[in-house]
């Protein structure tokens, strides 16, 4: 099973059970950010799964104390300075998504600790999502200085509702795990010790259950988000053309600096 995988040098890929393949995102010395190649390979490695038939089901989680910090620097500071990245990224992201929503395969997301960036969205839009207690939920665009675009517009209405959605993406609020199961972002929430074997057992329930019921059940939800998806290109659109903003250089710039970004109060927008 493993073999049609090979090409992927940037996720750690094996398999937990028959039927089950787990990709680990395996940076934990930069807690697990993506650069252009890890973000291009997440983007993808879902139309290969979709037509793997030796594979029932996945797992999708981080390795050491973090799931994913979201791309690195690097990477947004050639989206900032270049045309060509900034719409790389942009197709990239809408694809992100919209293969993990067309992805017949169940899929398991064990979010260990800090979640943001590509690794969040590929972690709640996964079918089964578990987070564990110390889990740091939190999208981070709007304090970068551009509009919150990954999957934010596409699904976090529907998980947690629109009131919540506005408060913890307009002010960048994070969530733990508790806070995300109480209020629906997460599907379950266990002890940081158990979160992975929770993962393999859910796994194994969905490989052992009626494939075809599964997914078409998963297709049919999964209309919801077909819905929104106009509302998700505009979010997407309107984040990278905030890439060309002086608020994008400002928060990139305190990001690396680690202070408070001081932002224009005099914009025209």
């Amino acid at each position: 099973m493993l073999k049609r995988y090979e090409k992927y040098k940037e996720l750690v890929l094996d398999s937990p059970g028959e039927g089950i393949l787990r990709i680990t995102l395996d940076k934990p010395e930069s807690l697990n950010s993506l650069d252009k190649n890890g973000h291009r390979e997440l983007t993808y490695i879902w139309r290969d799964i979709d037509e793997d038939e030796n594979v029932s089901v996945v797992i999708l989680t981080g390795r050491g104390r973090a799931f994913s910090a979201g791309g690195d620097f690097g990477m947004i500071e050639d989206m900032i300075n270049d045309h060509k990245d900034r719409a790389r990224a942009w197709k990239e992201a809408r694809d992100l998504v919209y293969n993990i929503i067309n992805c017949s395969k169940p899929i398991v997301s064990a979010i260990n600790g800090v979640a943001v960036g590509a690794g969040l969205v590929a972690g709640l839009l996964a079918d089964i999502s578990i987070a564990g207690k110390s889990a740091k939920i939190v999208d981070g665009h709007t304090r970068l200085g551009v509009a919150a675009g990954d999957s934010a517009v596409i699904n976090w209405p529907l998980l947690c509702g629109m009131a919540k959605a506005k408060y913890h993406l307009l002010l960048c609020e994070p969530m733990d795990g508790e806070e995300a199961e109480r209020i629906g972002m997460v599907s379950l929430c266990v002890q940081d010790s158990e979160l992975q074997a929770k993962a393999e057992q859910v796994a194994s329930r969905l490989r052992d259950s009626a494939p075809a019921a599964v997914r078409w059940t998963k297709y049919a939800l999964n209309n919801w988000y077909r819905m929104a998806g106009p509302s998700f290109d505009a979010s997407t659109a309107l984040e990278m053309l905030g890439f060309t903003t002086p608020e994008a250089e400002e928060g990139l710039r305190s990001h690396l600096e680690k202070r408070k970004p001081n932002f224009d109060l005099d914009s025209p927008v």
